[in-house]
């Protein structure tokens, strides 16, 4: 009888499961048509902002010369002005590329995004780009999908770990959509965002990006994004000069992740309020474009000059730099934008580069600058990102080139160990890492930090002021069972702590215990909490300090508020984690 009762509820447990994975793949699909339309409307939105401020909605190379010199100067300003007052009124996840505010959502926030957050985003990108600022489509369409996947989870009352992955299908329908790449757009979520490749989150995300592909090629077809360089391998020694292209990307990698960062930091401590410093960053930017126009917006016809061997050397090495000078005013100063664009166009330059002077120092082995190109785009996008499998891809995918898989696979392994050697954390992560956050070190330590000591800590604790004879100490923990006893003064300020092992050397002492009192045999090197620390912190210094116990106090006043017990610590991830695997909203 037992026996048939649990072979019930099994049947019916797998029952369960099977109908919840048909629904998530149900809303997959839907991820992914609202996923596809939206990038649809973006790419619509962001030709007709172009159209709005300069009269054409091709590329810039094309009509550059008919745009007076102060419109290609304040049309940057004026657009970044319009984006700093969106984004601080509007939603200020939509600042910057998008993919660190999704990487926190899916690490702190159980993958929850705020609804207004896809609007916004496609409008401040689109008024970005459209008026010249440097950056590029996919870190957009990437938080727009995610947002979209976020809201769909929402209003189905999935549970918590259904919506991650239902994140991670609008990510990787904004990918694919965007760049005509379904399996990169796959690889991108589940290499860079969820981390997770089981079958429970692959089906979906796979039919998510399958579906957005499918839209983007019934409105704009199925044809390569850039137009190829001839590839054909002049020598086998040519596979020799590769490892040097990687290291070279690897470098021009690291140079862009280290200079874009830097201008964040020098915006940031600027004196203006943030609404304004994007409109700096626009004036800026608009500066530079006097010069080099190729950096202005995507700048895909740069780039397809440079694979199309159209373009000299010496132009691509200075570009290498003009590009990451400008990616960092627009998307330092507070627009609104994505970097993978960025990397592709640092990458072709770079590459382009080095094929020239390859081509000039061994004449006869070496392939035209523009498969150097090609190859160069994989390489710096695998070593800002850190994730090789992603950008060979997408490469491939975006060009339909298969030839070239070989260079590319040693170029991008070989950008990504130099890159990752010389700077800890990819483009994305190190956003995260100067918030504290680190998503490499696993769940353990993102359930801690998303969790505040306020919430667990026991208001009611042991206290005797300081001036409390020896003798009424120890009666104290005879009587209250305390393992702790807090000393503080007259206006509750937590002066010393006073545990069972301070006094024990004195229970067997021959002295007036009367004379003895608790401020004298209290420990007076305090280690406190705050009310607003995370539970990782706390585990932190009980592993560090070697106690049960913490004493919270006030930051402002040192009043004593409560203790944190390293129990209630752990009873508190228990919960957490149990919380999440049963998808408890």
């Amino acid at each position: 009888m037992q026996r048939t009762r649990l072979y019930e509820l099994v049947r019916r447990f797998h029952r369960f499961c099977l109908e919840q994975h048909v629904f998530t793949l149900l809303l997959a699909i839907l991820i992914g048509v609202l996923s596809g339309y939206g990038a649809l409307f973006f790419h619509h939105l962001m030709k007709g902002v172009q159209t709005l401020f300069y009269g054409h909605g091709e590329d810039i190379l094309s009509f550059v010369h008919t745009i007076p010199a102060w419109q290609l100067l304040l049309v940057p300003a004026g657009g970044g002005l319009l984006v700093g007052v969106l984004v601080h009124f509007g939603a200020s996840e939509a600042k910057g590329h998008g993919v660190p505010e999704v990487m926190t959502a899916l690490a702190l926030k159980e993958g929850r995004i705020r609804k207004r957050v896809a609007l916004v985003k496609i409008l401040a990108s689109a008024l970005c780009i459209g008026s010249g600022g440097s950056t590029g489509r996919e870190g957009p369409m990437v938080q727009i999908g995610s947002s979209i996947g976020s809201a769909v989870g929402q209003l189905a009352r999935v549970p918590l770990l259904k919506q991650k992955t239902l994140v991670g299908c609008g990510a990787a329908a904004g990918i694919a959509a965007t760049f005509n790449a379904p399996i990169a757009g796959v690889l991108f979520a589940l290499e860079v965002l969820i981390g997770d490749f089981g079958l429970a989150a692959f089906s979906p995300v796979v039919l998510s990006s399958v579906t957005a592909t499918v839209i983007s090629r019934h409105h704009f077809g199925d044809i390569p994004f850039f137009v190829l360089p001839d590839y054909k391998m002049a020598s086998l020694w040519e596979f020799g000069l590769y490892p040097f292209l990687g290291v070279a990307a690897g470098l021009a990698a690291v140079a862009f992740i280290v200079i874009l960062y830097k201008a964040e930091d020098v915006f940031e401590a600027l004196p203006l309020p943030d609404w304004i410093k994007p409109a700096l960053g626009g004036l800026m930017l608009g500066a530079l474009l006097q010069w080099f126009p190729q950096a202005f917006g995507v700048g895909y016809g740069a780039m397809n000059l440079a694979l199309k061997d159209n373009m000299a050397g010496w132009l691509m090495l200075g570009l290498v730099g003009v590009k990451i000078m400008a990616t960092s005013m627009s998307i330092g100063s507070g627009g609104s934008g994505g970097i993978f664009a960025p990397s592709l166009f640092i990458g072709a330059m770079t590459g382009g580069a080095f094929g020239a002077l390859a081509g000039h120092l061994f004449p006869g082995i070496t392939a035209s600058p523009g498969v150097y190109a090609l190859v160069g785009m994989g390489a710096v996008v695998a070593g800002t990102t850190h994730a090789p499998i992603t950008a060979i891809l997408i490469i491939f995918e975006m060009t339909g080139e298969y030839e070239v898989i070989l260079p590319m696979m040693i170029t991008c392994i070989l950008s990504t160990i130099v890159a990752s050697t010389l700077k800890r954390g990819s483009i994305y992560t190190i956003k995260l890492l100067r918030k504290g956050v680190d998503i490499s070190q696993g769940m353990e330590q993102n359930i801690l930090r998303a969790l505040k000591v306020e919430q667990f800590m026991a208001p009611e604790t042991f206290t005797v002021p300081g001036s409390l004879p020896l003798c009424e100490v120890i009666e104290t923990f005879k009587t209250r069972d305390a393992s702790y006893l807090h000393v503080t003064d007259g206006g509750g300020r937590l002066t010393g702590i006073i545990s069972f092992r301070d006094i024990r050397s004195l229970l067997d002492e021959e002295c007036p215990r009367t004379l003895i009192i608790a401020a004298d045999v209290a420990t007076t090197n305090l280690v406190t909490l705050f009310p607003a620390d995370t539970l990782f912190s706390a585990l932190r210094r009980f592993g560090r300090w070697g106690v049960s116990q913490l004493p919270v106090v006030d930051p402002a006043t040192g009043k004593l508020l409560g203790a944190l017990r390293e129990k209630d610590l752990l009873s508190a991830y228990d919960k957490a984690v149990v919380r999440r695997e049963l998808g408890v909203l």
